[in-house]
């Protein structure tokens, strides 16, 4: 195979790597240097020609006339005339030059019909080159669209009116409820769902102090922020703290109203009172 593809670049047609077929029916610059395979690939007159699809493979064999000089409608642009994606390094020494559109995304404007809501912001990650201008593209089906219809993108106005500079926020910057609905709103309703359906009771310790202490274990055990050694500890100490809570549930099925001897008694009994009773003045998290 490797013998065949050499073979194949040393008698490129026309078009290079390029597919004929999406040149001649939309105009459209398809790179196929992506991939190494011929099985989209034909030749023709001596020259090699790679197609992007199955389909077009299929035209071409079809009526490959129409797809090369003299019959095919347009020719390759030439190479200062076809746009290159440029990595982060290549932009870098583009420096000063400034991106077209100050950065906004042109596949996304035009796509959007130059509208106001379609001023989209590029990315860094996504950028290309095309008739000596930088263009910030939003992500890389964008960029794609644009290297291969540069014709349709390349050449815009901006409005007078522009969306204001996003500005990140810092979360700490937030008030208390803004914070809360920003940082933690989906980690709390579930840890509140939670203590709602299991309406925990600690030994000596009040509902409401009960309730909190579960709240915090449980954002904690599930923090999805948080280190999977983290998440394990606190799962282990609300396993822990939720024990304790069914003694009270457990002593309370089992003691009797009067006094039974230590034969009479359940055979863990005896254990849970005593540990329910050791449970007073212990903190439930750090005891």
């Amino acid at each position: 195979i490797c013998k065949k593809y050499i073979k194949l670049l040393s008698r490129l047609g026309e078009f290079g790597q390029f597919c004929p077929v999406s040149l001649a029916e939309s105009q459209e610059l398809f790179d196929c240097s992506a991939t190494d395979s011929l099985e989209f690939a034909a030749e023709f007159r001596g020259h090699y020609y790679k197609m992007s699809s199955q389909e077009k493979l299929n035209k071409f064999l079809e009526n490959p006339e129409l797809y090369v000089p003299p019959l095919a409608p347009h020719p390759l642009p030439s190479a200062d005339m076809i746009p290159k994606r440029l990595t982060l390094s290549e932009l870098k020494s583009r420096f000063p030059k400034c991106a077209e559109l100050q950065g906004y995304c042109p596949v996304t404007y035009q796509d959007g019909n130059q509208r106001y809501e379609a001023l989209v912001p590029g990315s860094i990650n996504y950028a290309l080159e095309y008739r000596n201008r930088i263009y910030i593209c939003e992500n890389k089906e964008k960029l794609q669209k644009f290297l291969r219809s540069p014709l349709k993108y390349w050449e815009q106005k901006l409005p007078h009116k522009l969306p204001p500079l996003r500005e990140p926020i810092l979360l700490t910057s937030l008030p208390l409820p803004g914070y809360l609905e920003q940082g933690i709103a989906t980690s709390l309703i579930k840890a509140m769902n939670a203590v709602g359906c299991i309406k925990p009771k600690f030994p000596f310790l009040s509902i409401r102090r009960s309730a909190l202490l579960y709240i915090a274990l449980h954002l904690k055990a599930f923090n999805p922020k948080g280190s999977e050694y983290t998440r394990k500890k606190y799962k282990k100490k609300m396993e822990q703290f939720m024990e304790s809570c069914e003694l009270i549930t457990y002593l309370g099925a089992k003691m009797t109203r009067k006094y039974k001897e230590p034969q009479f008694r359940a055979i863990d009994f005896d254990h849970k009172l005593k540990t329910f009773l050791s449970l007073r003045n212990i903190d439930p998290i750090n005891g």
